[in-house]
């Protein structure tokens, strides 16, 4: 039976995006050996949207308040886009220190984790539409 999910960046600057998770997100984390840092992740889920081609996936994290979270990373001076709207979320790009971005995002969607469970032979389940990303 499936037990977890371990999701993989690849960064030009590991070490310093590793710091970033430790630091700046405070994730906790076990050493694998040799430093090499997994990070506990919050409760996840996971969404399968229709592509022209397979192997394409993206990390994006969750929050409950997205200004607050914006406000408190710049603080710690990470930068974060503007934020947009979209049908599923306001979202924001958090750029890592090794150059890349992550997606952090405040859903409009019911969560699959929590308090939004719900089973997909819901009658209330309503197909995400593909705009865009998430869900």
């Amino acid at each position: 039976m499936i037990s977890g999910a371990h999701a993989i960046l690849y960064s030009k600057d590991a070490d310093a995006d590793r710091e970033f998770f430790r630091d700046v997100l405070r994730f906790r984390s076990v050493d694998a050996g040799d430093g090499w840092h997994i990070f506990a992740l919050p409760p996840a889920e996971v969404a399968v949207h229709p592509a022209d081609k397979n192997g394409r996936h993206e990390l994006f994290l969750m929050c409950d308040d997205l200004d607050a979270t914006i406000k408190s990373l710049r603080r710690k001076k990470v930068r974060c886009s503007a934020p947009v709207e979209r049908d599923w979320g306001t979202l924001t790009m958090v750029t890592l220190p090794g150059g890349g971005k992550l997606g952090v995002y405040q859903p409009k969607h019911p969560l699959a984790h929590g308090r939004g469970l719900r089973s997909t032979s819901s009658p209330s389940h309503r197909p995400f539409d593909g705009s865009n990303s998430p869900p």
